[in-house]
């Protein structure tokens, strides 16, 4: 699932291409990804234009304007969800390649001779020759329009967000106090710290040298202060390089990420610890997930 910094590349890369461009027609090929009403759905969306493009987390917030109502679609990729824009002499994507032959066409070019697919399940027309297509392989993503009140509402159930200006030494210090989960499960609800998943959760803790096993109460504020300056220098370093690439991610460029090239656990099972050389990484399960670490190294 693409986290924080891959969904912000897609946001700024597709914010060069689909912006103040009015929507000439929109098919709808599984309506069960569309949350909200299928009718208004393409009512509201059928002549207007996006005229901005947030994001909250993992989640892409469109706005558009129909009439004088200011209402937003929100989109989630989930795990196999994608964005693949196709306009003149251009073509942008962003999200996961549905095949080996797909993320191929990534790198050379020519994906759009591919489109639409099996995968191409809602597709936005921007006149004749700009599309905008929405692939789910496994169809976890979805899209819905809310209103102002309706996007607060979900706003507020997200946690604070690295880079962002409630993400501050005294707001995360405040949300850590006297829990008695793991660190890495607490890490990754997204109520507490927005954005973060899997990946960024084992580098920020191999970084801090904390064990993904250990109860959030039992650290040190020391412990603490690492977690939440690595957390910061991480995810923006992670940005700055579009990502991380695993199997067949792509930025909305149709460019791989680069931020694997700095991981130092993630995915290194078996490979001798880069800090240390004295010891192994080792991959466990921790809420759930595939955890990466450094028993030498973290503690």
């Amino acid at each position: 699932m693409p986290e924080l910094p891959e969904v912000e590349t897609i946001k700024n890369d597709l914010s060069q291409k689909v912006l103040n461009k009015k929507i000439s027609k929109i098919v709808i090929k599984k309506p069960k990804l569309v949350k909200s009403s299928y009718t208004n759905f393409k009512k509201d969306l059928l002549g207007a234009s996006f005229f901005e493009i947030d994001r909250i987390g993992k989640l892409l917030i469109f706005s558009f304007r129909k009439g004088k109502k200011e209402k937003y679609l929100l989109v989630h990729l989930k795990m196999t969800g994608q964005f693949i824009f196709v306009g003149h002499n251009s073509l942008v994507a962003g999200g996961h390649a549905n095949s080996k032959e797909e993320s191929k066409r990534y790198r050379m070019g020519g994906l759009e001779k591919g489109l639409p697919n099996k995968f191409s399940h809602i597709i936005f027309y921007f006149g004749e020759k700009e599309i905008l297509y929405f692939n789910d392989m496994r169809q976890f993503g979805y899209m819905k329009i809310v209103t102002k009140d309706e996007l607060d509402i979900i706003k507020n159930k997200y946690g604070i967000e690295p880079l962002q200006k409630n993400f501050t030494w005294k707001n995360f210090q405040k949300i850590f106090q006297n829990k008695k989960t793991n660190i890495k499960a607490f890490l990754l609800k997204q109520d507490v710290i927005s954005g973060l998943g899997n990946i960024y959760v084992d580098e920020i803790l191999f970084a801090s040298g904390v064990l993904p096993t250990r109860t959030v109460a039992a650290l040190s504020e020391g412990e603490l202060r690492k977690v939440f300056e690595n957390t910061k220098s991480i995810i923006k370093k992670a940005i700055k390089y579009r990502g991380t690439t695993f199997s067949d991610y792509v930025d909305s460029s149709g460019k791989r990420g680069n931020f694997s090239d700095f991981l130092k656990v993630y995915g290194k099972q078996k490979t001798l610890c880069p800090k240390c050389a004295r010891t192994e990484i080792l991959k466990i399960k921790v809420a759930g997930r595939g955890t990466h670490f450094c028993p030498y190294c973290q503690n």
